[in-house]
Formats: structure tokens, C-alpha cells, sequence
């Protein structure tokens, strides 16, 4: 199968995370699974990195446009799955209203599968305010009694992008904050975003405390594997229909985007 991945970075902008990321999916991934990686659009990110701008919640959604092309992009290409790889879920709504292939998102995948690996989870973050954005999409996957919280991890995203040469310090101060989410009463730690994930995964910090610490990205590539399988084997899919999920006609949208412009800005690799 082939799965189109997501960022929310330039990969292209950064070696070290691309190159952790390619070694975490050959590791995780089944033999015959194919995970292509994209990210946005090169010069996305002139003056801001992502950690700057995705903490305001209008140019969240004005990256999430670029998304939202890129779902279309991968359907007609022939992609098995279209998977977010970034906490925030943007436009996860919108995109599943949008394509007919299973969409996978790296926070929804991570608290679904929490559940089954404890009573309550927590989510580091390393964005100003993110925990409010993560605490509302809790609430609209109906998980909020199962939620001990999202709190800031004590970093910014561009120690993680150190980290990757020496993380040994990273990796005592994440442990730091998450002591913090399991006196609040976490089983279960998401780490985010995805940079972090992969430094954390890569070095093998699986459990703090005896609390399991999630490969969120592993859960995700599993998740699209299965939601593939499930469709292949069992003709199991989106529901299609009300206003959440009504798929529109494919031409329409193209113009939509290109009255938009998006079409002149392709996803970058």
C-alpha cells in the first residue's frame, strides 16, 4: 500500500528530523507499506517556523489549506491513505469531506489508541497555548473523560531540532514534564509534536515512571495500515452522508482552489 505523509514542516529545511523520520517509518512500517513524505510548500515559512505560526488559530487555518490540496493530490495519484503528521489535526473535518481514501491524523490516532493503553492521557506540548486547541479537538473526538490534561513540556521546537545531535539534556527536561501530567493523573503520555516523537522513539524512552510514553507516528502508520486493510477486506469506510461527510464533485473543488491560488503552489517533498 502506498500512504502519502503530511508535515507541517519544509522537510527540505530539516536534514536531521527528514532523515529520522525516513529510519522511523522503515522500522515501523509493514515491507510493503510505501510512505511517501511531503511537507508544505517551499517558502511557506519565510519569517516564521511552524511553532511560531501555529499557535495563532487563523494562520493555523490558512496552512490548513495546504492540507487540504494535498489530500486531493494524493487520492488522485493513487494513494492508499492520506496521513496528518502533526498534533493539531488541522482540517482533519474537512479533508475526510473532501477525499474518498481513509485519512489518518496523527493526534486523533494517538488519543484513540490511548484508551486502550490506560484510563486517562496527557499531551506534552512545546507551542505557546496549544493546549487549548488540543483540549477542543479532545472534546470533539468525545474523549474529554478520558483526557488528564495538555500542558507546555519546558521547550521550544527548535531545542528539539538540537536535540537530534545531542539529546540527552531534551530527554531529562521532557521527563521533567511529564512527572507534571502524571501527578495530574496521566497513564498515558502523547508527546507532541511529531519532532519530538521521533527523538524520543529513536532513543528508545518508551515509559516514564512505569507511564507509557506513545510513538504517536507508529500508532499512525499502523492506524492507516489498518484503515486500508479494513477497506480492502471488509469494504469498511467513511460514512457518506450529512454535511460532515457528503463528498462534493471533485471538479468543483479544483476550481475552488484554483480560484484560491493553491493550485499554483504544489505541496513540497
Amino acid at each position: 500500500m502506498k500512504i502519502w505523509h503530511q508535515s507541517f514542516t519544509v522537510l527540505s529545511d530539516l536534514g536531521p528530523y527528514q532523515d529520522a523520520l525516513k529510519k522511523h517509518f522503515a522500522r515501523v512500517a509493514r515491507p510493503d507499506t510505501q510512505i511517501d513524505m511531503h511537507g508544505m510548500a517551499p517558502g511557506t515559512y519565510s519569517s516564521n517556523y511552524p511553532g511560531s505560526d501555529i499557535r495563532h488559530a487563523a494562520l493555523l487555518h490558512l496552512h490548513s489549506m495546504q492540507f487540504m490540496q494535498a489530500a486531493v493530490m494524493a487520492q488522485e495519484q493513487g494513494y492508499d491513505a492520506y496521513a496528518l503528521s502533526t498534533l493539531p489535526d488541522p482540517a482533519l473535518t474537512e479533508i475526510r469531506a473532501l477525499v474518498d481514501i481513509p485519512v489518518v491524523a496523527y493526534g486523533e490516532s494517538a488519543m484513540l489508541t490511548a484508551c486502550m493503553l490506560g484510563r486517562k492521557f496527557g499531551v506534552l506540548v512545546f507551542i505557546e497555548d496549544f493546549n487549548e486547541l488540543i483540549e477542543n479537538n479532545v472534546a470533539s473526538y468525545g474523549l474529554m473523560s478520558r483526557f488528564a490534561g495538555a500542558s507546555p513540556v519546558g521547550f521550544t521546537f527548535n531545542d528539539v531540532l538540537k536535540g537530534f545531535d545531542d539529546p540527552t539534556e531534551l530527554i531529562e527536561r521532557f521527563k521533567v514534564g511529564a512527572r507534571r501530567l502524571i501527578a495530574k493523573g496521566a497513564d498515558v503520555i502523547i508527546p507532541g509534536e511529531a519532532p519530538l516523537n521521533v527523538l524520543l522513539a529513536h532513543h528508545g524512552v518508551t515509559e516514564v515512571d512505569g507511564v507509557t510514553i506513545m510513538d504517536s507516528l507508529g500508532t499512525w502508520i499502523k492506524q492507516a495500515e489498518m484503515m486500508v486493510d479494513l477497506r480492502r477486506l471488509c469494504g469498511t469506510k467513511t460514512s457518506r452522508t450529512g454535511y460532515y461527510h457528503r463528498l462534493p464533485e471533485l471538479n468543483r473543488v479544483k476550481e475552488i482552489f484554483s480560484f484560491y491560488g493553491l493550485d499554483q503552489r504544489p505541496p513540497g517533498s
